[in-house]
């Protein structure tokens, strides 16, 4: 297999959340990928809960500073890095006051979900994607992990296509359990409007844009789905098996098998 630039935007990783199978995976295949010789870049949100002492992280001033619109309202985007020594593995953290910053994961306190997810994935998308601009890395492969990058494969396809970074870039999801208690907030359909990701694309989902719509959006606009877990929902794999696109089923200690299928994706790099 040719080398292949390969960016895991991943919604946990550990030690920096809780032990899952998400976050383990978010640890694990970055580093198995990079150790079978492919480069690779590794975002997640900086969720409210990550001790940045604990975990080193500090911010890369070249790469904070942008300001992003969701609803005609500025939110900075501010980029932190650290590393994963025992993996040795680079992770970039995504953070801004409003989404981030004293907050927990999906849920607050009192166990409820934000009443602005869909925002926090769409700020996360978003700025990922114009951070990885501003790097000038030119990945071939985008594989998407958790509810939160549900929005990159829609943004790759749409709003980033012309885009020397994306033009030819291809998205892997793969699908977990792991699930929201509640819709998204009534606005998102309007709120993930972006260049050509227009509001109209998102007509013929739910009106109420919940755990499964938000994944079959990222099924829709990905080249190939991946099971990461047994207990993922029967409806959302049958609407992957629908789509006529590769989809890696579930199994134990899949990691060796992660590489054959990113070649069947994306079988030459160009990069």
């Amino acid at each position: 297999m040719a080398k292949k630039k390969i960016l895991f935007i991943n919604q946990e990783i550990a030690p920096y959340v809780p032990d899952n199978e998400m976050s383990i995976m978010g640890r694990e295949l970055p580093r198995t990928i990079q150790e079978q010789g492919h480069e690779i870049r590794t975002f997640m949100p900086k969720w409210g809960t990550i001790n940045e002492r604990r975990g080193q992280l500090h911010e890369v001033i070249r790469l904070s500073g942008m300001n992003l619109i969701i609803n005609d309202t500025d939110h900075p985007l501010i980029i932190k890095v650290a590393s994963i020594q025992s993996a040795r593995v680079q992770v970039y953290f995504i953070d801004n006051d409003d989404y981030f910053v004293k907050r927990q994961m999906a849920k607050d306190e009192t166990g409820a979900d934000y009443a602005d997810n869909g925002e926090r994935a769409i700020f996360f998308a978003r700025g990922v994607l114009e951070t990885v601009k501003k790097l000038r890395w030119v990945p071939d492969i985008i594989h998407c992990q958790g509810w939160m990058s549900a929005v990159v494969p829609l943004y790759i396809k749409t709003a980033y296509h012309d885009e020397p970074s994306f033009a030819n870039t291809k998205v892997v999801t793969s699908l977990f359990s792991k699930n929201l208690s509640s819709p998204l907030e009534p606005t998102f359909k309007q709120s993930v409007e972006f260049r050509d990701a227009k509001a109209a694309l998102l007509a013929p989902y739910a009106d109420t844009f919940d755990f499964d719509e938000l994944n079959k959006l990222a099924i829709d606009y990905s080249d190939g789905v991946i099971q990461a877990e047994k207990s993922v929902s029967k409806a959302l794999l049958k609407h992957a098996k629908q789509k006529n696109i590769p989809l890696l089923d579930y199994q134990e200690d899949a990691l060796g098998t992660y590489e054959a299928f990113y070649d069947q994706i994306c079988p030459d790099s160009d990069n």
